[in-house]
């Protein structure tokens, strides 16, 4: 099984928010994912830098991060475009991180 870190930046006082969208998870994005491998996904936030920490674990090559192509993935950077910092074509700011320890 593969694993993917990256971190995204979060806009000042939308935690709140950030949380309730991704509770509310649209179902054809939940199955996008799973299709697309991402077994494990999950979110963390550092509160003192708003940084937003993500992992995942993968049963195929792609991730997350290889479905910007599709519509609902683009729907929903628009709708996640106000509360985090995104690049001109609404994507989310994401810097990979590299694995440096890990213990099965």
């Amino acid at each position: 099984m593969k694993r993917l870190a990256f971190k995204m930046h979060l806009n000042e006082g939308q935690k709140e928010e950030y949380k309730k969208r991704h509770s509310e998870l649209w179902p054809e994005l939940k199955q996008l994912l799973k299709e697309a491998g991402v077994n494990e996904y999950s979110i963390f936030i550092d509160e003192e830098t708003n940084t937003l920490f993500a992992f995942q674990k993968l049963s195929s090559n792609g991730g997350s991060q290889d479905l910007g192509q599709t519509e609902v993935v683009k729907k929903w950077w628009k709708f996640m475009a106000d509360i985090m910092k995104t690049n001109a074509d609404n994507s989310p700011v994401s810097i990979p991180l590299e694995e440096v320890f890990y213990l099965e």
